[in-house]
């Protein structure tokens, strides 16, 4: 029994998700929420979730079939070959180094409200949602405050991280209640310009740009930790869904409560006035909720510095596994040969998280960045888990999803639908960014002499060109959407979903059976093999 007991259970992957899902997105979600769309941010954190579940549950069905470390980072190579493989790594990493910084973002800007008389000069942190020099340097020492923490060793973080998940979902749960108890003001629900006085479309946008799909990010951790679960078949699944709708309830009741809070003089000129540099610690000093006021100073730390310590971590693997896949230089792929840790890699994002902390100095901006890069990373799941449907029938599936024809299709389409809301010129930036990295590839194929170069390009051509499409209709599409309105709203969402369909068919179609299925389905083979010894043990226990 010793080997299931080292193994993670449903309740322990599910609490992975939880943990990393609740971070630094419940202290400033809710308000970037409410200043974009209004009281109709619930209905925001609802289309979120649906989203995100219909992406989650084809990437649960993948995770189940390779349990291997870090895994969404090799899923579309597997399908596609390197170059579409490329442009998922590139975005996913892009997606998860920047929320180092924005951690540390967030630690400083609730940092920059202490209330108390020796804390004066906190207050100079931050000037209008941004880091000024002196806040800068203080997340700069967080920023290299975790990267001490991971430099030696990757464990000795990882051993708080229950305590540090149960005190996330704590800190809310009673954040929820106090406000909901000491201040409740139920008119500003549908004072002033009604539900929504930004109109539909800001509710939409606020999906994409206010943190929402940003806090959904986590619920890829208990798909990268598929290798360590008693039973991926079923623990993935419940794990993946079961931290998402946790999440989600406690993500809008904290909506509600933010909402219900706010002294009702403060949204007299409208929801997108609303200005707080540590959101919840500040309506907590209004109402003179003292208790909850350290508290939530004390989790402001606590919280981000838990994700930006993992992710820390993460992002070294990350660059490592790339640089196995023969995407950067060879001494990126070095491990220390006593602590284990990829040195040169960790450096490496290190210079990037000082990248984007000095480029985007507040948490709204570096969050916008991330959600629409995880988007672009996450559109390539439900195509990976058709294509493998046909270019590896073989491969033994513990969670063989019914449906996934239909919910396939419809997480492309919703992916492609979030990725438009986001605005134009913000989905016109981050998708530069991605391509970007289109050279770096270029030059490794270079390097090995193109060897099977055309069959993989053109296994991914279609991604290159669903960029420049979303590009150009982002640009020409609706004014609500930030576009210059040749494509009128409506027509603009309805293009989007019929351009996704013929593109998902392409994409489906283009993969192949790629070099690297054979890895693929080593991983499943021995996940199989173990599967049976699992329940050959049970077996002989239960007879016993």
């Amino acid at each position: 029994m010793n080997h299931l007991q080292r193994r993670m259970g449903t309740f322990s992957l599910t609490m992975v998700g939880l943990g990393s899902i609740i971070g630094s997105g419940w202290l400033f979600g809710a308000w970037r929420a409410a200043q974009i769309a209004g009281p109709a941010a619930i209905i925001s954190w609802i289309i979120g979730m649906i989203v995100i579940l219909f992406i989650g549950l084809s990437y649960s069905e993948l995770g189940s079939m390779f349990p291997e470390a870090g895994g969404m980072v090799k899923y579309t190579q597997y399908s596609h070959g390197s170059f579409l493989g490329f442009i998922a790594a590139w975005a996913n990493w892009i997606a998860i180094v920047s929320v180092i910084p924005v951690e540390a973002v967030a630690s400083v800007q609730y940092m920059s409200s202490w209330p108390w008389e020796w804390a004066k000069w906190t207050s100079s942190l931050v000037k209008n949602g941004t880091l000024t020099l002196p806040g800068l340097g203080i997340a700069s020492v967080l920023l290299l405050i975790y990267f001490l923490l991971n430099y030696w060793t990757v464990s000795l973080f990882s051993k708080a991280n229950s305590l540090i998940t149960i005190f996330k979902i704590v800190i809310p749960g009673l954040t929820i209640g106090s406000l909901l108890f000491a201040g409740f003001h139920s008119g500003n629900f549908t004072s002033g310009e009604g539900i929504a006085p930004n109109g539909w479309a800001s509710v939409l946008t606020a999906v994409a740009t206010s943190g929402i799909v940003f806090a959904f990010n986590g619920f890829q951790s208990p798909i990268n930790m598929a290798g360590e679960a008693k039973n991926p078949g079923r623990s993935i699944p419940l794990a993946v869904v079961g931290s998402i709708l946790i999440a989600t309830v406690i993500y809008i009741l904290l909506q509600v409560a933010f909402i219900g809070a706010v002294d009702p003089s403060m949204v007299v000129h409208g929801w997108s006035h609303l200005n707080f540099n540590s959101p919840f610690a500040d309506l907590a000093i209004a109402l003179s909720i003292n208790w909850l006021v350290i508290v939530l100073y004390a989790d402001a730390f606590v919280s981000p510095s838990g994700t930006g310590i993992t992710y820390t971590a993460t992002t070294s693997r990350m660059i490592y596994g790339m640089e196995k896949n023969k995407y950067l230089p060879g001494v990126l792929g070095k491990l220390h040969p006593i602590y284990g840790v990829p040195r040169q890699a960790m450096f490496f994002n290190l210079a990037v998280s000082f990248i984007f902390l000095f480029l985007f100095r507040g948490w709204g901006v570096l969050a916008e960045i991330i959600s629409v890069a995880t988007l672009i990373s996450y559109i390539t799941g439900p195509v990976t888990a058709m294509t493998l449907r046909r270019t590896g029938k073989e491969l033994y599936r513990p969670l063989h999803l019914k449906g996934l024809s239909i919910i396939a299709p419809l997480g492309f389409i919703f992916a492609s639908l979030t990725l438009y809301w986001a605005r134009w010129p913000l989905t016109g930036q981050v998708l530069f960014i991605i391509m970007m990295g289109l050279p770096i590839y270029f030059y490794y194929q270079a390097k090995l002499k193109w060897k099977g170069f055309q069959k993989n390009f053109l296994a991914g051509l279609w991604m290159v060109t669903y960029l420049l499409c979303m590009m150009v209709i982002s640009y020409l599409g609706s004014e609500k959407f930030g576009g210059i309105n040749v494509i009128r709203y409506g027509w603009d969402m309805l293009i989007i979903t019929c351009l996704s369909l013929v593109f998902y068919v392409w994409a489906v179609n283009s993969g192949f059976k790629t070099e690297y299925l054979k890895e693929a389905t080593k991983v499943n083979e021995e996940m199989r093999l173990r599967e049976r010894t699992i329940k050959s043990q049970l077996d002989k226990e239960k007879a016993v």
